[in-house]
Order: C-alpha cells, then structure tokens, then sequence
C-alpha cells in the first residue's frame, strides 16, 4: 500500500501502486516497475513470523485490558516517523509487537506491562563493530548507560549483507546478529566480543554496515542506529 502525501497536486508518494513503486534515496524520488519478491521460507524467517503470530495472541488472549491500555497510552505519546517523513503514533498493539519481537529474538521474555516511562530511550551514539572473518564481531558500546544494568534490558546487534568494498550505500537487507545482555549483577563491559560466530559468512575485505537497538527491561526499544561500514579484517 502506497503512502501519499497531497498539495497542490502530489507533494511525496511511497510505495506501490498497480504496477510501479514509489520511493525515494539520496538523489530524489524515483519510480519503478513493481517486482513481487521470492519468499524464500527460510529458517529465519520462519522463526520471525512465529515471534509475531505468538505476540498476536498474547495480546488477544493473555493480556488484560489495563496492560493493553498501558500500551495504547504508550504508544499515543510516542512519535514515529513514517515513510514521507511525516509524524505519526503506531498502535499499541503495533508498539508491543515491535518491542517484543526484540525481546524474543535476544533470549528474553516477553513484557506484558506497558511502559509507564512515555519516551524512547536513549541511543548509544558510542556503538560502533569491528568485525574479522576468523574470529567475528567485536562491539564497542557506552557500558555506563542505564541498560548495562537492568536484568531484562538488551542491546541487539544487525549484520547488513556483506558488500563489495566499493560500495558506499547500504539500506538492507539486515539480519539480527547479536545481542548483548543487561545484568544488575555483573553488568557487560565494552567492548564486548569477539563472538567467533556471525549470521553471514565474512570474508576478508568485504564492507559490512551494522546497526543495533538499546530494549529497556519495561520493554522500551529505541530505534534502530547505526554505526559506520567497516572492512572485514583477517
């Protein structure tokens, strides 16, 4: 479904219509022939969609109608920006999916109770990766920061698709890497690695973007921020 913003005529327009697709980069807006995608079912992304369909009934099933509210009110004070760069507000079962499919994927459970904090929290604007193909991802991180202490509170790491050292542009895809764990008791120190494993093959002079995002324990997730390319060492 498209998103259209009008003027005096069509001011910005993103995504698909009939046959073309809408969107915009660096350069400009630009149009294309629309291009449905293969679904490859993979492993991963079998694992994903279970996280959202058992998310779903969660909220439908299990959840009360306070801590539902609790999520809508969240969600209502929190601004989201959208394709067209407009401001807008999800819903507050668009809020705990989103927060909790993050909490699975990094081991956790999921937060039933909605945030009572109405804000995101704070990025690392210290992140950054360093990454070898024998020995994986190292990750360099802010360690006084409030997360680092709270058992439940996740810092979680995105690997972009390995790319050719020429290439200075990167949007996806993405795949979670790794994620780094809150402890009240012996909380994780920077930096953090070298984690031998990676969910790409990485092969020395390749350009890997990364990117992470902070989950609070009341379920709070900032967006996701990114860190600059590196080159795969040896």
């Amino acid at each position: 479904m498209a998103l259209v913003k009008l003027g005096g005529g069509v001011v910005g327009i993103s995504g698909s219509i009939a046959g073309n697709t809408f969107a915009r980069n660096r350069f400009g807006s630009y149009m294309r022939a629309r291009t449905k995608p293969v679904n490859p079912q993979s492993a991963r992304q079998t694992v994903a969609r279970a996280r959202v369909a058992f998310l779903a009934e969660e909220w439908s099933d299990v959840l009360t109608a306070p801590q539902r509210l609790a999520w809508a009110t969240y969600a209502a004070a929190v601004g989201w920006t959208n394709r067209l760069g407009e401001v807008v507000h999800l819903t507050g079962f668009n809020m705990f999916v989103r927060s909790n499919a993050m909490v699975l994927a990094c081991g956790g459970t999921y937060v039933a109770a909605g945030p009572t904090v109405l804000s995101l929290p704070n990025q690392d604007p210290t992140f950054s990766v360093a990454l070898s193909a024998a020995n994986g991802i190292t990750v360099t991180f802010d360690d006084t920061l409030d997360w680092c202490d709270e058992n439940g509170g996740y810092m979680a790491i995105d690997l972009g698709q390995p790319q050719l050292v020429s290439r200075n542009f990167f949007a996806s895809p993405y795949r979670f890497d790794a994620a780094i764990d809150g402890d009240s008791v012996a909380a994780p120190t920077s930096p953090d690695g070298p984690t031998a494993t990676s969910t790409w093959t990485l092969i020395e002079g390749q350009k890997v973007w990364a990117r992470a995002a902070i989950i609070r324990a009341d379920g709070r997730a900032t967006t996701k921020f990114g860190a600059h390319a590196v080159t795969v060492a040896a």
